[in-house]
């Protein structure tokens, strides 16, 4: 199994991590931030909804930014709704809690369900990337949807989005029950990225391989 290589990592880095860093800050440090000063003012319930408010802004301001309606953009529209609907149900704290945080298992029963139909998201969501970030490699990228290979990645990868957001949101509904609040925020902000991180690492390593395997085969089946 190679790994990725190390001018490939840097290079990753440096074009992206200052972005990273800014979404950290909105949707981690800036919540908590803000939870802990109105808290003593505004209660757990109220330290919630203000401290939610950085991520569904960024959230929202995203989404108008792209201004388009795909598989990518109608995924941030859900998670968009569904905290929403989170805020506006009423309840205690724990409750708050545990609505918002089903939003990532609402989201991976999307993915698992688009596997269970034959339609796999994972190409949905690579195909809108890469019709705004490189349209020259869409074309490459549409012309291997035909074969075993690419289909089973495509499958691969959709069921392993689908396993993770459902894993991430049975786990945080076990800690809302046996976790202060303050812990809470930071320890499920830290398990969600983390987990986010490492499933986006193995999709890019995994879809690398796959589809490099997909083209040979594509290109043996091509020769004469």
């Amino acid at each position: 199994m190679n790994a990725l290589p190390l001018h490939t990592a840097r290079h990753w880095v440096r074009h992206n991590g200052a972005r990273i860093a800014l979404e950290l800050g909105v949707n981690l440090a800036l919540p908590y931030a803000m939870f802990r000063l109105v808290q003593p003012r505004l209660g757990d319930v109220g330290g919630l909804i203000v401290g939610a408010a950085p991520p569904l802004i960024w959230s929202v301001a995203g989404f108008i930014r792209v201004r388009r309606i795909d598989a990518l953009s109608l995924v941030v529209l859900l998670g968009i709704a569904l905290s929403l609907i989170a805020f506006a149900g009423g309840g205690g704290a724990r409750m708050l809690q545990l609505r918002e945080h089903l939003v990532a298992g609402v989201i991976g029963l999307v993915f698992l369900g688009s596997a269970a139909i034959g339609r796999p998201l994972i190409y949905q969501l690579a195909r809108a990337r890469l019709r705004r970030a490189d349209p020259e490699k869409l074309g490459v990228f549409q012309s291997l949807r035909g074969g075993p290979i690419f289909r089973r990645a495509m499958m691969v990868m959709t069921l392993a989005w689908g396993i993770g957001l459902v894993a991430e949101s049975a786990l945080a509904t076990v800690l809302v029950f046996t976790m202060s609040i303050k812990d809470y925020l930071i320890v499920t902000g830290i398990i969600g990225y983390s987990e986010i991180a490492a499933l986006t690492a193995w999709t890019y390593w995994y879809a690398r391989r796959r589809l490099a395997a997909a083209a040979r085969a594509g290109a043996t089946t091509a020769s004469p």
